[in-house]
């Protein structure tokens, strides 16, 4: 069958389409893009806010438009807390959170999955729709969550906390390396609790090492953290070079009342504590976080704390969220609501702030040579721009000949410009792979 996937929403949403695809893929099914015939979509929804909720079921309908006669799946948080609204989509089948792990004996159940047919010899390819066309891969490890955070739907959404057991992570791992992949991002809900409901305090810290331990893969990254879950001691993983210096670790906000109203287990003082220790152990490491502005009760005053905090920790980047109302939690409840006009002024100086700090952290590199791992590439002048990422999140472009092909290879390359979301590579290491003219046109271009 020539299955098509979609997701908006989280990183975790991602990895669980990412696998679902390489389990179609294994089986024989066709995973396929815009543009292409379709006989089943499966589509994974968002519900962290009212907003990610509308865009789930306004991607539904246009999905379905585009695709009228493929039969329809849908999945994920929004489908989870609102099944009949969902259903209502004229779908073929919700499945929720709890049985997405399931989805492919579901669908093969509900008659949706049939087996593999035969693909065209013309038309046979390895996984081609653009998205599954992967450098890393995002593995869900953990999922659910016992925070109560009170802006959050998710805990309701995913339920309890758990882990996928340690030998099945490292199978997976060493099949995505068998299959040539050079990252993968392990990711979770709440990852840092990795192991915790079967009482291993320390269930990531061991699941990493076991990883570089028992794999070749070359570059291992961690999506985000809760600070609470982290201590010095953790930071020790990092003398592991495959060990990608990149940490994010969700604020949401930097002042200690505005933090307690949201059921943050942390404050200033623990926070800006555990920066010096990752700083300390981990050489050139990025920071990110996410930020929440206009929280339910967030004064003037709380603002002007929170701002100056998150200047003082010299974040890499910042993930800027405006506060929005969502039935079902906590936050929705509370007092003083924060005006949309206030909420608006509080987001446009939060991300001013944060294109200086990502311009202060990129000047860092700038003359500095550090590993890239290449992505994609779209035409530029007489030949293509690539893009990739360095170990550290930072997003490199440089120009080569439209026959050289940097697909998933890592390279070192020299940072020599900073320009708007990316830093520019000296493109000197490519030069056998270019020929004369060519590479004087795009040094051309290049320089200042």
């Amino acid at each position: 069958m020539r299955i098509r996937l979609d997701s908006v929403g989280c990183r975790l949403n991602l990895g669980e389409i990412d696998s679902l695809g390489r389990t179609f893929a294994a089986a024989g099914h066709r995973i396929v893009g815009p543009g292409d015939a379709v006989d089943l979509v499966v589509f994974n929804t968002c519900a962290v806010t009212q907003a990610a909720g509308r865009k789930s079921r306004h991607v539904v309908r246009q999905l379905k438009r585009a695709h009228p006669t493929a039969s329809f799946v849908v999945t994920g948080c929004y489908a989870t807390l609102e099944p009949e609204t969902t259903a209502a989509l004229d779908v073929d089948l919700v499945v929720d959170n709890a049985g997405k792990d399931d989805l492919p004996r579901l669908l093969a159940a509900a008659g949706l999955l049939r087996d593999a047919d035969p693909i065209p010899a013309v038309e046979a390819s390895p996984i081609a729709a653009p998205e599954f066309d992967r450098t890393r891969a995002f593995v869900k490890v953990q999922d659910g969550c016992e925070n109560r955070c009170t802006f959050c739907i998710v805990t309701v959404a995913r339920g309890q906390g758990r882990s996928s057991s340690q030998p099945h992570v490292i199978a997976e791992l060493n099949e995505l390396v068998e299959a040539g992949y050079q990252e993968a991002v392990l990711s979770g809900v709440h990852l840092g609790s990795f192991g915790h409901e079967r009482g291993n305090a320390k269930g990531l810290q061991q699941l990493v090492q076991m990883i570089l331990a028992e794999t070749d893969l070359p570059r291992l990254r961690l999506s985000s953290l809760e600070p609470w879950d982290l201590d010095a001691e953790f930071f020790s993983l990092w003398k592991e070079p495959r060990l990608l210096p990149h940490l994010h670790l969700p604020l949401q906000s930097g002042c200690d009342a505005t933090l307690q109203r949201m059921a943050r287990r942390t404050d200033q003082k623990r926070f800006s504590t555990l920066m010096r220790q990752a700083r300390a152990a981990i050489p050139d490491v990025s920071i990110t976080t996410d930020v929440i502005v206009g929280f339910p009760g967030e004064t003037d005053a709380e603002f002007e704390d929170s701002i100056a905090f998150i200047e003082a920790m010299n974040f890499a980047r910042l993930h800027i969220f405006r506060y929005s109302r969502r039935e079902g939690t906590a936050a929705a409840n509370m007092p003083n609501q924060v005006p949309a006009d206030v909420m608006q002024a509080r987001s446009k100086r939060m991300h001013a702030l944060g294109a200086e700090l990502e311009r202060n952290f990129q000047d860092l590199f700038v003359g500095t040579t550090q590993s890239v791992l290449w992505e994609q590439s779209e035409p530029f002048g007489l030949g293509q721009r690539w893009s990739g990422l360095t170990g550290n999140y930072l997003r490199v472009v440089t120009e080569t000949s439209a026959d050289v092909d940097l697909k998933n290879r890592i390279t070192d390359v020299e940072l020599i410009e900073v320009l708007p979301g990316a830093i520019v590579a000296s493109v000197s290491d490519l030069e056998q792979n270019c020929c004369g003219a060519e590479l004087q046109y795009y040094l051309s271009i290049l320089a200042p």
